[in-house]
């Protein structure tokens, strides 16, 4: 009897959110269709027309277990989640162990943020550094499988007209999408920026070969520019 009680507990842990890694037949969070990635097949599915900050799905995404925090772009086609990790949940990213770790967290014991240089200061424009930060994974498609149908079975439930949902944790894709949120934050209408908008997204999910310009540059060679945002 103690050994089926062990076994079906530890079913239940690998059918939970606890562990994204197992892949095990029957795992509830697989059934049903992949929800994430490119699914249409179109070819301008990246050519939105506006773009929007969820604040509802953004705190959905951040509660999910293995997520730190979540950032979610809402357009007329699609969602695009910008996540960091905490690793409380087995498996989150697909290979590698501690040593693949992008982030050096180990100045948290010694009171500093940068371990290299023993610099206590954070770059407060960043959701993520290398440094005593959540965690990263620089190529999305090295994210849990198993994870991204969570995050994106949750999105559709809230957002069940999105198209196509599109998930990554890569520390310069998170840093930049904040961007776009704290304009949002700030009231500014992101209509401005839904073309750089898109190139970012397309670089980072479409392999496209037009490199994002950072909107804290935009902004600034707009507002060096006569021309008044609407």
């Amino acid at each position: 009897m103690a050994s089926i009680s062990g076994c079906n507990y530890e079913r239940r842990v690998k059918d939970s959110t606890f562990d994204y890694g197992t892949r095990q037949k029957n795992d509830p969070k697989m059934h049903g269709a992949r929800m994430y990635g490119t699914i249409t097949g179109h070819p301008g599915q990246h050519d939105n027309a506006w773009l929007e900050y969820s604040s509802l799905l953004s705190t959905e995404v951040s509660n999910i277990n293995g997520v730190a925090a979540g950032l979610v772009m809402i357009t007329d086609k699609n969602a695009y989640a910008a996540i960091s990790l905490d690793w409380t949940g087995v498996g989150t990213k697909k290979s590698g162990g501690r040593s693949s770790r992008e982030q050096d967290n180990s100045g948290s014991t010694k009171g500093v943020y940068n371990i290299n240089n023993g610099s206590p200061h954070w770059n407060n424009e960043r959701m993520v550094g290398p440094y005593n930060s959540n965690f990263t994974v620089n190529d999305h498609n090295q994210i849990s499988e198993e994870l991204k149908q969570t995050i994106a079975v949750q999105i559709r439930k809230l957002a069940p007209a999105v198209q196509e949902v599109h998930i990554s944790a890569n520390q310069t894709f998170v840093n930049e999408i904040l961007q776009y949120a704290k304009e949002a934050w700030s009231n500014h209408s992101l209509t401005p920026w839904t073309e750089s908008f898109n190139v970012l997204v397309k670089h980072q999910f479409a392999g496209g070969d037009e490199l994002p310009v950072p909107l804290n540059i935009l902004k600034q060679k707009q507002h060096a520019s006569p021309a008044k945002r609407d």
